[in-house]
């Protein structure tokens, strides 16, 4: 629903949970919450982690505590995103073996918001893990 003042509301069906966002300061909103292009890009790095939470737990690994930073680049003409940065980072309280580190890294970069996007957007993704 567009709630006027450049900002709108998302309501998800089953769980009743709510988003809502505003046109960054940049385009004329107040910057107050989330943009939509926030929400792509943080929706990247969420997929990444969820799609790794499952590989990993289907391999009896934890990666409660792992992170994702990320960073969204704007360009004019037309506007739109032209990179993600996305930072994984994984605490020392993860213990997980070199091979499986490199199958996760692959299910991230494969997750189903990162094949989603335009291929026009570079996805800059990297990996941080702190040894225990």
């Amino acid at each position: 629903m567009y709630t006027g003042e450049l900002g709108t509301r998302a309501v998800h069906e089953l769980s009743g949970t709510v988003i809502e966002t505003d046109a960054p300061r940049d385009n004329q909103g107040k910057g107050e919450k989330f943009s939509p292009t926030d929400l792509v890009a943080t929706s990247l790095g969420s997929c990444m982690l969820t799609t790794m939470g499952i590989s990993a737990r289907d391999k009896q690994l934890a990666l409660d505590g792992t992170t994702a930073a990320v960073e969204k680049i704007m360009i004019s003409n037309p506007r739109r995103i032209a990179e993600i940065k996305v930072h994984i980072n994984f605490p020392g309280s993860v213990h997980c073996p070199l091979g499986d580190r490199a199958y996760l890294e692959r299910v991230a970069l494969n997750c189903p918001v990162a094949k989603s996007l335009h291929t026009d957007i570079k996805q800059s993704v990297s990996f941080h893990w702190q040894e225990p």
